[in-house]
């Protein structure tokens, strides 16, 4: 069973319930350790200051702002420890706001909020009332010395907490690069896109999709790993570039029915 990383209390008017919250999403990434090619030993890296070429120990070490080039305001951890949030074990309901208002790029990542035994009667009455209210609590809490802003919201009858970026974290697209031109497209190609959608249209099943790259790479590992020789599959030419978009829309929906009848 996994292990709860947090531990408090919703709070909603003067409800509290108590929660322990968990991780709402695994990591399925395939990660590597660094190896000396000679002999298959792990490496370690260690801290060298570039002036003098000496390795730093961890005690030496401390934080520097880079207020300009190569020029650093020190901030001690005392300096921090003085200004960091106060430590608490409440998530504050502030708001409800419906769930259609928050734009998905000011999620961060997922938790799920269960509560104590003793806590179940008003953990039902939150998410039954969210629910039915279509509603989204917006909150703020403490862990690991930092503040996080918070989306609280029912998911299968469980509340499921999302950490958010503040709004000043989130880039607007126009501060990205100029926009070009954009001209108006004509009824011909705005009809033939929307068929294109409209033949790719289909409801969201997650299983279907697979993360390709990481189950190849595991299939080398574990083809190595019996000792075997692992042969790397050719690689699919792609698609010529079709320059014409009336020719490309054309082309697109003639594979996406395709496709669609193939899949049934």
């Amino acid at each position: 069973m996994p292990r709860a990383l947090w531990s408090g209390a919703i709070t909603f008017g003067l409800v509290s319930i108590p929660v322990k919250m968990y991780g709402a999403v695994r990591d399925m990434g395939v990660h590597f350790h660094r190896l000396h090619a000679a002999d298959g030993v792990r490496i370690h890296q260690k801290m060298v200051c570039p002036a003098d070429d000496e390795e730093v120990q961890f005690e030496e070490i401390v934080r520097g702002y880079e207020v300009g080039p190569d020029e650093y305001v020190i901030v001690h951890e005392e300096e921090l420890e003085a200004l960091a949030p106060k430590a608490s074990r409440i998530i504050e309901i502030l708001d409800f706001v419906d769930l259609v208002e928050i734009d998905p790029i000011y999620y961060e990542h997922p938790y799920f909020l269960i509560p104590d035994e003793q806590a179940a009667r008003p953990y039902s009455l939150l998410v039954k009332a969210m629910t039915d209210s279509r509603k989204v609590g917006i909150g703020k809490f403490v862990m690991r010395n930092k503040e996080y802003l918070a989306a609280l919201r029912p998911l299968d009858g469980v509340v499921c907490l999302e950490t958010m970026h503040f709004a000043d974290e989130v880039v607007e697209a126009g501060e990205v690069a100029d926009l070009p031109e954009q001209p108006e497209p004509s009824e011909r190609e705005l009809s033939m896109a929307k068929q294109l959608i409209d033949t790719l249209a289909s409801s969201f099943e997650p299983q279907k999709y697979h993360d390709e790259y990481r189950e190849a790479v595991m299939e080398l590992v574990e083809t190595k790993a019996e000792g075997q020789e692992f042969v790397a599959p050719q690689p699919e030419e792609e698609p010529g570039k079709v320059i014409d978009l009336m020719s490309a829309l054309e082309q697109s929906l003639t594979r996406a029915k395709e496709r669609k009848e193939k899949t049934g």
